[in-house]
């Protein structure tokens, strides 16, 4: 039996999609209960933000195990994302890393990154940092935009923190640096860091700036506190009033 959706021309897919957001999504509802993997990722994520249907965590998660039945990877990372926050259903964080591990096996970079972060933390799997480096070097190596930025970043405390690798501050500001230009607000704010430790107080404030106006509102709150009893002065007061500037955009 021929769907709805399969009967529509190209032309009618896009004009539907450019339309009312209504219309947008009503179309992409009705190709995740065609039974489009994509589509069903793309609503899925519709539920699980509110973004232009009411937010249901659990229907979410509904739609991203069908997708992923369907081996999409992407989908398989929000299933796993959901295990990990308890988006819909009960926190699983065992559940969450085997998720993690197979989309990363598969290639794709996000999946990488959350996998390596259990690692790092030892959730849901045994801590072994090293491995967690490894998979981060490769989403660093083989990803793109900000699930690269974000797995520079935790390569960057690493370096710092001397895990699984010999500390290096020069090492952790260069990596720093990297996410903060690949848009990442936690590297921008570890950048921010390492400048005002320099003495790169104005190029630092610029960064607290972006790191405020990127970053969620409880990373925002945790490096206020962060920065209103840093050593550098300037920070407890100009670098407050920068973050929360960027946080007001």
């Amino acid at each position: 039996m021929v769907t709805t959706i399969d009967a529509l021309t190209p032309e009618a897919i896009a004009a539907r999609l450019s339309g009312a957001p209504e219309e947008r999504t009503a179309l992409i509802r009705e190709g995740a209960q065609a039974g489009l993997a994509e589509a069903q990722a793309v609503y899925g994520q519709m539920l699980l933000d509110g973004a232009g249907v009411p937010c249901d965590p659990a229907a979410a998660l509904g739609w991203f195990v069908r997708a992923a039945a369907q081996h999409h990877l992407m989908a398989l990372n929000m299933v796993g994302r959901c295990y990990d926050l308890g988006w819909g259903t009960a926190p699983d964080k065992a559940k969450a890393a085997a998720c993690y591990r197979i989309a990363a096996q598969r290639g794709l970079d996000w999946a990488m990154y959350n996998y390596a972060t259990l690692l790092t933390l030892g959730e849901g799997v045994p801590e072994d940092r090293v491995a967690a480096l490894g998979w981060l070097r490769r989403a660093e190596r083989d990803g793109v935009g900000l699930a690269r930025a974000k797995a520079v970043n935790v390569i960057g405390s690493f370096h710092e923190d001397g895990w699984a690798t010999p500390r290096s501050m020069t090492d952790a500001a260069a990596c720093y640096a990297q996410s903060a230009e690949g848009g990442d607000f936690r590297g921008c704010f570890n950048h921010a860091r390492m400048l005002g430790a320099a003495g790169d107080v104005a190029a630092a404030l610029r960064w607290l700036t972006r790191a405020g106006e990127w970053g969620t509102a409880s990373f925002v709150a945790k490096a206020e506190a962060w920065l209103a009893k840093s050593d550098v002065a300037a920070f407890r007061s100009e670098g407050v009033a920068a973050l929360r500037l960027g946080a007001a955009c």
